[in-house]
């Protein structure tokens, strides 16, 4: 099994000067996320184009210079150039951001590959893993990329969209097995108000992203049920460790999962006014459907496609993941949620 650099020993070689000059980004997918991050480019000085599916919703970005549909107050900058996906050509971009619902990403990544140049980067700001394979969304990628060698990163931790927008100081991770890349994109994302960590533990990153968004949904539905810190605090913290049981099953580094990508990303999504996750499962215990809750909040929660994903990928390896199974048995399985709490609550006396 290999390991990751440890990050004393990451050293980055200077990156070229001008690399905001030189960095042409084209961000699929106009949601929340892909919104604030191609903004925080443009005001970096990046040349960046925001690529919507739909030819209205392009069109009401590009003559209201805002997103009528997610973060509907901030302005996108006069910089920024609006387009849609079908008809953009990435012949020009040296770098695609994937900023895409988990479901809809093996689709766009074929769609993708004739459109794109070798060696071209791709950074993913999608999180979670692919249903039914219980692929991780890099190894999609790279399948998917086979023979344009591209140069593929990660980027993940508390980033809420509602935030990064207002330009709320912002921490985050990069990661990916070219060190150099990451180190890249780390300098060509950070600045005073959003700060890069740079990580070559690509597996550890993406695990992690998938199962806080699962715990997010045990929180949630505590909240729905009225109880408190004490039941919040107890979900995150084993919650956790479910997260570093299942990645440490798969090869990745232990310390991931106290970092930003980690401890970090859970903290933000378990407790968040913005987290569409935590939200998703205050409505599961009252009751609503996956189906229903989707309509209500307008956006995709990750969790949901993400917990039987999760909970697969637990099984085949043997990994206790007791949360994990009574979120999915909730969700999926008609389990009555006192249920699930009586039976996480009763299970066998064991060691810390």
């Amino acid at each position: 099994m290999s390991h990751p650099v440890d990050p004393v020993d990451v050293k980055c070689r200077p990156t070229p000067k001008g690399i905001e000059g030189r960095t042409r980004v084209a961000v699929v997918g106009a949601g929340s996320w892909g919104t604030a991050f191609a903004r925080h480019l443009a005001l970096r000085g990046i040349s960046t184009t925001l690529l919507s599916r739909r030819s209205d919703h392009a069109h009401l970005m590009t003559v209201q210079r805002r997103n009528p549909e997610y973060l509907r107050t901030v302005a996108l900058p006069p910089s920024l150039r609006i387009d849609t996906y079908n008809a953009f050509d990435f012949s020009q971009s040296n770098l695609v951001v994937l900023a895409i619902p988990s479901r809809a990403y093996a689709a766009t990544v074929e769609s993708l590959r004739p459109r794109l140049a070798h060696g071209v980067g791709i950074l993913s700001l999608t999180k979670g893993l692919e249903p039914g394979t219980l692929r991780r969304l890099s190894v999609v990628l790279e399948e998917g990329m086979e023979g344009l060698s591209p140069r593929v990163a990660v980027l993940s931790g508390p980033n809420h969209a509602e935030e990064v927008s207002l330009d709320m100081p912002t921490a985050t991770v990069v990661a990916s097995r070219d060190i150099q890349f990451a180190c890249e994109l780390q300098e060509l994302v950070s600045d005073e108000r959003f700060r890069a960590y740079v990580n070559t533990d690509l597996v550890g990153v993406e695990i992690a992203a998938s199962v806080k968004n699962v715990i997010a949904l045990a929180t949630g539905a505590a909240d729905g049920l009225g109880f408190g810190d004490n039941t919040r605090a107890a979900l995150m913290t084993r919650g956790l460790a479910e997260m570093a049981r299942l990645g440490c099953a798969v090869g990745a580094d232990q310390a991931t999962f106290s970092g930003l990508a980690g401890m970090g990303d859970l903290v933000a999504t378990c407790t968040s006014r913005h987290s569409r996750n935590r939200l998703a499962g205050e409505l599961l215990a009252k009751g609503h459907s996956p189906g229903e809750i989707e309509l209500q909040m307008g956006m995709v929660a990750e969790g949901l496609t993400a917990a039987p994903a999760v909970w697969g990928l637990a099984r085949d390896l043997g990994c206790d993941m007791p949360i994990t199974e009574n979120v999915v048995a909730l969700i999926y399985e008609g389990k009555e949620i006192r249920q699930a709490v009586q039976d996480l609550m009763g299970r066998r006396p064991k060691a810390e």
